[in-house]
């Protein structure tokens, strides 16, 4: 609360608001979190570093309650933190992706807003383009009009080039596609023949590629480098600005039918052919160039087979091909965004462990691998660092604390945009809890106890699960387990087999058998909290999204012990989902055709084939978009339970795809899970 603190005329109010301040002191001032709490927090991220190494620039998501909609404005902070500066200050509007040119004059975003120029077609497109902000002040220009947007970009080492990552228009965004259109307002027959042919966010795919383009920043002229029938992303500039590393999906016959996507290096002209460098049978991605220009850093897949459940390795490679290096080879442990050291003597990545996620760093020659930051005896998930003059920032979570920017040196903050949040919230304590199974397993889990927790008592306990499956729950601020703990349950978040953060026999082990390891260990979990005294037996819950509610559904029809399940965006007829969701390539590899081996199918259809033995009330939700588990298969699991006169209610949120998007709707789902978790769990 802002209070004045000016004479005479304001002594009332500043006596009032002293007053306001003691009674809210006196009441403690805090109060448990509500599902309408999401609003208000900040979401940090972004980062970026300046030439010099003194500032750092990132975005900052917020929600705008009344329009139901979400932004992002742009902040800088300097090194030391004792300056920070809002670049932007737009409504509707989400700025991302910040880059300071390498001359330091400038910063560089993306973002889908108008530059007030009705007469420009761009203008209302609604496309994401750069824009341009010169740090010597004045508003932030538009310096692109590619037909299909911008979805990210790079500066060229001279400061005079970006080069753009941009999708193709669709046939209607074409430039004179508004003089073909009939009278009417009907649409146009979607027309597919791709073999995957859908993606949530994308819904139906054409034959619409992510291109690189060349983009002088003085003329406003942009080049196509990229040509063909193939996606083209991830662009790396080489030091002198010569080259450009990129990542390209262009083996056999149909990419679309495989995960082979291989490093490419190209000449930065226009006209270049480029050159592919790795030859890995599986998915090469994020390449880096070195400092030297030498060398190409980069992240190469496990087996093609196992092409998602595998951890990733750190792989280094000469950019004129070859065999490349495995610096960390002994590490067996999931990792993620690859840079060199400014010396090009190290590589620094992000390593996912038991829990937590961390700064990593490896020798060039090999060798020991370091987690550098965050400290163990404070653990906490980093979800990207940048590596400037000054040293490494961090955008880390920790669990009570939502992501902010951190120095990894010392760990100092260098934001604080969710304070005012934190200082008027009791939020519930988070630990972790291991469980060890029959089968001598150790699950690691996330336990939060409600604020007020009493030992002794047996407490309501929701398992609420991830999805992936290949992700974990860790020590960072989780809202969805913040708000129903604050309704009094503890609540646990399970990471069974096929998490991160075990390495890959821990992942491995769910391949083509799902809903099999994953319940035996969530079940593992609950008899262990059971077993301890925590958990009261006769009021357990369950619930989760995407893979958590497919987990939901699996473990409601093999146990009758949870009172109550929430299951969100899930699948369990996957005959049903046989070429009507995104993971085509998955189901034919992993499972099989359908027509060819019917079993496994059938078998990993349980909770639909078995829906007679499900006895819990249980809520179905799902986007009405979603095309990532589509949303027959709520449909038909809440027709089933219907059918049965199990209590159960289907919740579609209009217009939606995987995650939801509009805040209300997520305020909404919270407000229900809770509503529906009361209701059967003995809390009404």
């Amino acid at each position: 609360m802002n209070c004045p603190t000016k004479t005479f005329a304001t002594v009332g109010i500043v006596l009032a608001c002293l007053f306001f301040t003691n009674i809210l002191a006196q009441e403690g001032a805090r109060r448990p979190f509500q599902p309408e709490d999401i609003h208000r927090l900040n979401s940090v991220g972004d980062i970026a570093t300046s030439p010099d190494g003194e500032w750092l620039v990132y975005s900052v998501g917020t929600t705008n309650v009344d329009k139901d909609s979400s932004g992002s404005d742009l902040f800088m902070v300097s090194w030391d933190g004792s300056e920070r500066i809002q670049l932007t200050h737009t409504e509707d509007s989400g700025e991302g992706n910040p880059r300071f040119s390498p001359d330091g004059r400038y910063i560089a975003f993306v973002a889908a807003r108008s530059d007030g120029n009705s007469e420009d077609p761009e203008d209302s497109k609604g496309k994401s383009q750069v824009w341009l902000l010169n740090r010597s002040g004045g508003e932030a220009e538009r310096l692109t009009a590619m037909p299909g947007g911008v979805s990210s970009f790079e500066w060229s080492p001279d400061s005079a080039r970006l080069v753009l990552v941009s999708r193709d228009p669709k046939d209607e965004e074409k430039e004179g596609a508004d003089e073909e259109k009939p009278s009417h307002d009907t649409p146009k027959p979607i027309v597919v023949d791709r073999y995957q042919f859908k993606r949530d966010g994308r819904d139906w795919i054409g034959h619409e590629y992510q291109r690189l383009y060349l983009f002088d920043v003085e003329s406003k002229e942009s080049e196509l480098l990229t040509p063909g029938r193939f996606d083209s992303t991830q662009p790396s500039w080489g030091p002198e600005g010569r080259v450009i590393a990129f990542t390209s999906k262009r083996a056999g016959d149909d990419p679309d039918r495989h995960d082979n996507t291989d490093v490419y290096l190209i000449d930065a002209a226009s006209g270049a052919e480029p050159r592919q460098v790795t030859t890995w049978l599986g998915s090469d991605s994020n390449p880096a160039i070195s400092p030297d220009g030498q060398s190409i850093v980069y992240l190469q897949s496990g087996e093609l087979k196992y092409a998602g459940y595998d951890p990733s390795r750190i792989a280094v490679i000469s950019v004129n091909g070859g065999e490349p290096t495995l610096p960390a080879s002994d590490l067996d442990r999931h990792v993620y965004s690859p840079q060199w050291s400014l010396n090009g003597r190290s590589i620094l990545f992000l390593i996912a462990d038991d829990r937590i996620r961390s700064v990593g760093r490896v020798s060039t020659r090999g060798g020991a691998v370091e987690r550098t930051y965050p400290a163990a005896n404070n653990p906490g998930v980093v979800r990207s660092f940048v590596v400037g003059k000054k040293g490494i920032a961090t955008v880390t979570s920790f669990a009570q604390k939502p992501a902010e920017i951190y120095r990894a040196d010392n760990g100092r903050a260098l934001s604080d945009h969710n304070r005012a949040f934190l200082d008027s919230v009791d939020l519930a304590t988070v630990e972790g809890f291991d469980s060890r199974g029959v089968d001598g397993v150790l699950v690691g889990s996330m336990l939060l106890k409600p604020p007020g927790y009493r030992p002794g008592v047996k407490y309501p306990t929701i398992a609420y699960v991830h999805g992936g499956p290949v992700g974990q729950d860790g020590y960072e601020f989780d809202s969805t387990s913040q708000a129903l703990a604050a309704q009094g349950y503890l609540v646990v978040n399970p990471n069974y087999r096929g998490s991160t953060g075990h390495g890959r026999d821990f992942t491995r082990a769910i391949y083509a058998d799902w809903g099999n390891l994953e319940i035996v260990d969530i079940h593992t979990v609950m008899d262990n909290l059971v077993e301890q005294g925590l958990s009261d037996p006769d009021r357990l819950g369950i619930g989760g999204w995407s893979y958590g509610g497919i987990n939901t559904n699996f473990a409601i029809a093999t146990d009758t012990r949870f009172a109550a399940a929430v299951s969100g965006a899930a699948a369990s007829n996957y005959l049903a989902g046989y070429g009507t969701d995104q993971y085509i390539r998955q189901y034919e590899s992993e499972i099989g055709l359908p027509w060819e081996s019917v079993e496994p199918y059938l078998k990993m259809s349980y909770p639909f084939l078995h829906a007679d033995r499900i006895k819990t009330p249980t809520m179905f939700m799902c986007g009405e978009m979603d095309f990532n588990v589509p949303l027959i298969n709520s449909e038909q699991m809440y027709q089933a339970l219907r059918s049965l006169n199990i209590p159960t209610q289907l919740v579609i949120y209009p217009g939606q795809n995987h995650g939801l998007a509009k805040p209300s709707y997520n305020q909404d789902r919270l407000e229900r899970m809770i509503d529906w978790y009361n209701r059967y769990m003995g809390k009404q």
